[in-house]
């Protein structure tokens, strides 16, 4: 997982660097070590001091998730080899530092891509199985554990277990943000594909209530499904929404150009914004005004239209260091899911934050299937919304609480691997199988070998 990251003191086989998560609050201050192998990585695990460590990617996760004030970060993404692809079966086993990308540029070409994908390619496999990861096809596929076969973890004794679905280390392991070890490779199934294009049928939404009542009809003829929502729209427009949703496009759809490299994945890429911007460029005005521009310029009705795979899952990853149009106060991501039946707290939910003027533009609403065995995973049987805010928007600490009470009041929960600020004594509410994983925890890692400042934060 990459962030923000500044050197500022050098040690032998590490660096004390100033970590962040890509929210870009809270920096904190660890000593990082990037191992090269499994046998260093064993060997840095059993020098950790009182402090601890914890296993760092791409640094996507949007908190304190892979920071470790004081203590020790493992930089995984020095372990990044793609072992063996089974092109039959479609079947891979790699190292835990391998990027989602790196898996596009090697399996696309073979007819394979990657069973779940969040928003960015720019994740490791283990931090997406850390995270649990979920996708734009969670009411089909699941989320990224459900296509692990097996993985290596390093435990805090310093041996290796290959741990598997339906065991109690697999399922603590799975969302349990690399406090249970350090995932060193593992074994995942794919998804067969005859292009590297998508189908995309986009439309707008015109209210909440329209969304919801399309998703709950439609949702089961698509593979991926995900809306736009302007949350800054009030009154009778309130959540409009832009619906976009796709399938991977068979051969025959594609023009006779294009089918002379089905398979081609060239993502595209545009400048970054500055290191440095003005504040105040995120503003409810200007946010309303981009709003208002992305809902009018989307399409009625538009169906069948072939897309880049990059441009209908990452766009965002076409713009290197997006995060910095926050500002040097960064941002928080708040993504929360409620069950079905709970629609009443989503509308009020939407409605508070429209009512408070929260200028969002990254904000999206999607319908989740079943949630998976992860003690700690994210994904429940529900609707989920995920919004960006700057961080230095006035008051926000104390009305991301009260939307954290209407979420546990509902049953629902928060996701760990983009929170920064959770009350802990709302977690063992939202997460059902805590005391499991805390037991299991104590039990494998005595001595609070694996730590994060997440773990510290919410006393997992």
């Amino acid at each position: 997982m990459a962030a923000d990251t500044r050197p500022s003191a050098a040690g032998p086989g590490g660096t004390f660097v100033s970590v962040t998560g890509w929210g870009r609050t809270a920096p904190t201050t660890a000593f990082v070590l990037r191992p090269r192998t499994a046998d260093e990585a064993a060997a840095a695990v059993r020098d950790w001091g009182t402090r601890g460590g914890i296993a760092r990617g791409l640094g996507r996760a949007y908190g304190d998730a892979a920071q470790n004030a004081g203590g020790s970060v493992l930089d995984m993404t020095a372990l990044d080899r793609i072992r063996s692809v089974d092109a039959d079966t479609g079947v891979v086993v790699c190292d835990a530092g391998v990027s989602l990308h790196r898996l596009m540029e090697v399996l696309l070409p073979l007819g394979w891509f990657v069973p779940v994908t969040p928003g960015t390619r720019q994740v490791t496999v283990g931090g997406a199985i850390g995270a649990d990861i979920h996708g734009k096809n969670h009411h089909v596929s699941g989320s990224f554990a459900r296509h692990v076969d097996a993985a290596d973890l390093l435990t805090a004794d310093g041996a290796v277990h290959t741990v598997r679905p339906g065991t109690e280390l697999f399922d603590a392991t799975a969302g349990g943000m690399g406090l249970t070890g350090v995932i060193l490779s593992a074994t995942l199934r794919l998804h067969r594909v005859e292009t590297s294009l998508m189908s995309v049928d986009t439309e707008r939404v015109a209210d909440l209530d329209d969304l919801m009542a399309r998703l709950t009809a439609t949702d089961h003829r698509y593979r991926y499904s995900v809306a736009w929502i302007d949350l800054l729209a009030r009154g009778r427009a309130l959540g409009r929404s832009v619906l976009t949703r796709g399938e991977h496009a068979p051969l025959d759809a594609l023009p006779a150009r294009a089918r002379r490299a089905p398979l081609a994945f060239r993502p595209g890429r545009l400048p970054g914004p500055p290191r440095f911007l003005p504040p105040g460029l995120l503003t409810r005005a200007t946010v309303g005004l981009f709003n208002e521009l992305w809902y009018r310029r989307a399409p009625r009705l538009r169906l069948g239209e072939l897309q880049k795979l990059s441009s209908f899952f990452h766009p965002l990853d076409g713009v290197p260091h997006w995060n910095r149009i926050y500002g040097r106060g960064g941002f928080v991501q708040y993504q929360f899911v409620v069950g079905h039946g709970q629609e009443e707290t989503l509308r009020r939910i939407v409605r508070r934050i429209a009512r408070r003027g929260c200028p969002s533009f990254l904000a999206v609403l999607k319908r989740f299937g079943e949630g998976d065995a992860g003690w700690l995973s994210f994904p429940m049987a529900g609707w989920t919304l995920a919004l960006d805010i700057p961080a230095d928007l006035p008051g926000l600490g104390a009305f991301l609480d009260e939307l954290d009470d209407e979420v546990a009041g509902a049953g629902g929960r928060v996701y760990l691997a983009k929170d920064s600020r959770l009350r802990p004594e709302l977690l063992a509410g939202m997460y059902p199988r805590l005391a499991d994983f805390r037991a299991l925890r104590a039990q494998l890692d005595p001595h609070g070998v694996f730590a994060s400042d997440l773990s510290r934060r919410l006393t997992l």
